[in-house]
């Protein structure tokens, strides 16, 4: 248990004690009643100690923690507030809480996904006001990845809303390979974004295996309050997605050892950004740094390698160093007819075909009119 939280908890007791005029607060009794509460709320058996509510007790008359409780001692024994209206609920908050809770606004502020909720959209903003009235707003000062003109953000909240009700959906759906738009019963379990893109994880009712329904490719939704909810057992999310970048992944899949080696003019973009939490640097050699990812074999790592164009090299496996080979060789090809054509102009004279008399004086005629 975090030690903060333990401390929040003792402090709200200490509160709640003093706020009791009605018993008189030795600091036995204090003890007592903080190892009590923290029993009935985590389990902690072990009591706290004589020294530690001392401390939390002094630490709440300080400014530290911005409380400046007026806590005093009566008949050298008794503990309760001199003020009998306070409490630590009320305390104002001090310039560095405004200041802090200002930077945590501002950074919220430029996450896509909640400015997709409409309740934390509305709550950051009562935030922000407040925060506001009495000082100088500046600026942000910190700017993260966003793209607010994708298609299908403003389904985020009602997709997540129907996740955590276990709710099943009515999906129109169009991939991009497909003529026309479906209409199927899906069961929604996780809601997952990979580079700006969002992605809901589903089962349909007419089969078993979990799929990846692009928001931006769903037409419109609704929720079927009669329709029983069918929980995908024996998965954890976490786990699954833990062997994969991107979203694409088959119950079958597993990781692969996948061995890349790249220049040593990229490899340290590569050290400082792992592309995925098992990366390990495998060696280092005169001209290049091997690295080793345990990773599913799906369309995203492909793009990823295939992004870093001529300074990556696939080693292993050899499934994937051939599909890596043929996907630039077909990006070669797209280039090719352009540098035959530009060789052959360079090559190939010029011929000038000679006019006849008066198709040149037609012409020169032409000139003279349209000048």
């Amino acid at each position: 248990m975090a030690a903060n939280k333990l401390a929040l908890i003792r402090y709200k007791t200490i509160d709640d004690c003093l706020r009791n005029r009605y018993k008189k607060w030795t600091l036995e009794s204090l003890i007592e009643k903080v190892s009590e509460t923290l029993y009935e709320l985590e389990g902690i058996t072990s009591g706290v100690s004589k020294r530690t509510i001392q401390a939390d007790i002094q630490l709440m008359r300080s400014d530290k923690l911005g409380y400046n409780a007026p806590i005093i001692v009566k008949d050298k024994r008794f503990y309760t507030y001199e003020d009998d209206s306070f409490s630590i609920t009320k305390a104002p908050i001090n310039n560095a809480d405004v200041d802090k809770m200002k930077e945590i606004v501002g950074v919220l502020k430029q996450f896509n996904a909640f400015n997709y909720f409409d309740e934390m959209s509305d709550m950051i903003t009562r935030l922000e006001n407040n925060l506001h009235k009495s000082t100088h707003e500046g600026g942000n000062y910190i700017q993260l990845e966003s793209n607010n003109q994708l298609k299908g953000m403003d389904y985020i909240p009602k997709l997540y809303q129907a996740i955590l009700k276990k709710s099943a959906l009515l999906i129109e759906y169009k991939s991009f390979k497909a003529q026309q738009s479906q209409h199927l019963i899906y069961y929604p379990y996780l809601l997952k974004e990979y580079r700006n893109r969002w992605f809901v994880i589903v089962k349909a009712k007419k089969g078993g295996m979990l799929l990846n329904l692009a928001l931006d490719r769903i037409i419109e939704f609704q929720e079927l309050p009669n329709e029983p909810f069918k929980a995908h057992e024996g998965i954890d999310f976490e786990r699954y997605y833990s062997d994969l970048i991107g979203v694409t992944k088959s119950s079958n899949d597993r990781a692969h050892k996948v061995i890349l080696e790249f220049d040593n003019r990229n490899a340290p973009y590569v050290i400082t950004k792992p592309l995925h939490h098992t990366q390990e640097l495998v060696a280092e050699k005169e001209k290049t740094t091997i690295f080793r990812i345990d990773v599913v074999l799906n369309y995203e790592l492909e793009r990823e390698i295939l992004g870093f164009g001529e300074c990556v090299k696939v080693l292993g496996p050899k499934i994937l160093a051939q599909r890596i080979k043929r996907r630039l060789k077909g990006a070669q090809h797209l280039y090719y007819d352009e540098q035959e054509e530009d060789k052959k102009e360079k090559t190939t004279p010029q011929i000038t075909v000679p006019l006849e008399k008066k198709e040149k004086e037609k012409v020169q005629q032409q000139w003279k009119l349209e000048l």
